[in-house]
């Protein structure tokens, strides 16, 4: 059973605290995969929160450009969106697919036989998966397996799982070839299976690490350029080696939460049914759904 770690003080000092935490140090070149905001929005993770900890690690910035059109599809606007959001005075940054892509093969995948990334993937030895938990118009929620899936896949590859493997075109994605819900949130599973199998077969089974943010819980993603103001109270950092584990945690504190506020999160989460993500990955092996919540408090 996954340790997950929680503390419900959000700074940059108990973010240190909870990856130091999970007592597996990140080796060689770590990229920071996190995701930075569509302009327009404030709601992602922001740099004053996130610079200890990437200095801490030496740590690249790692992010791919979008599939929906908007300021981070075209990478000279989304270098600009970069630079406005302040990440550039904190770390290197990468567009991992600015100059190119490759396919990881998925072996017993839901729905998907390969996963298309970003081309400097391959210059990573190790990967923070450093999320900011929050609901999603598509997904339900999205926390580590979203970012993971969706975040290391380069545009084409975004449109490619959207479609559940039918397209990679980033108009028709959203349209003729739109698949069933569930399709789609499988197809999330697969490609998480996909990253996953490659960094452990290539650079290591303890290449990779999951951090997730419970701030600013809007039922918007940080996708949406205008999303909608949180209506329940910030809850913590989460932390663990199991980014299934951890996405349950997350979606259980919203869940069991007191805060009436809650109301909205929940229904936009299971609307969506984006549970089914957790248990599409847990069926696939990228990790478990139980886990033993340990506070760092």
């Amino acid at each position: 059973m996954a340790k997950v770690y929680f503390t419900r003080e959000i700074t940059p000092e108990s973010l240190v605290k909870i990856y130091e935490a999970l007592g597996t140090e990140l080796k060689g070149k770590v990229g920071v995969k996190i995701s930075t905001g569509e302009p327009g929005g404030n709601n992602y993770l922001h740099p004053e929160l996130i610079g200890s900890l990437v200095k801490k690690l030496n740590g690249t910035i790692v992010e791919c450009c979008t599939a929906y059109g908007g300021g981070r599809q075209d990478p000279k606007l989304h270098w600009k969106a970069i630079e406005e959001h302040g990440f550039k005075t904190i770390a290197p940054v990468d567009l991992m697919d600015e100059s190119g892509e490759f396919d990881l093969p998925i072996n017993g995948g839901f729905h998907l036989d390969r996963d298309i990334v970003g081309e400097h993937l391959k210059n990573y030895d190790s990967l923070l998966i450093l999320s900011h938990f929050k609901g999603h118009v598509m997904g339900g929620f999205g926390g580590a397996l979203k970012n993971i899936a969706i975040g290391i896949a380069s545009t084409s590859g975004k449109a490619y799982i959207h479609s559940a493997g039918t397209t990679t075109s980033s108009v028709t994605c959203w349209t003729t070839h739109a698949p069933a819900q569930d399709d789609f949130l499988e197809s999330m599973a697969d490609a998480c299976k996909g990253v996953l199998d490659y960094m452990h077969t290539n650079k290591g089974k303890d290449s990779m690490l999951y951090i997730s943010v419970a701030n600013r819980l809007s039922v918007d993603c940080d996708c949406d350029s205008h999303p909608a103001e949180p209506e329940m109270a910030d809850l913590g950092i989460f932390a663990s080696t199991d980014p299934v584990a951890l996405d349950q945690a997350c979606y259980d504190a919203v869940i069991n939460s007191p805060d009436p506020g809650k109301a909205a999160l929940i229904e936009r989460m299971n609307s969506r049914h984006g549970i089914h993500t957790v248990e599409a990955a847990a069926q696939l092996g990228v990790g478990g759904r139980d886990y033993e919540l340990v506070s760092i408090d």
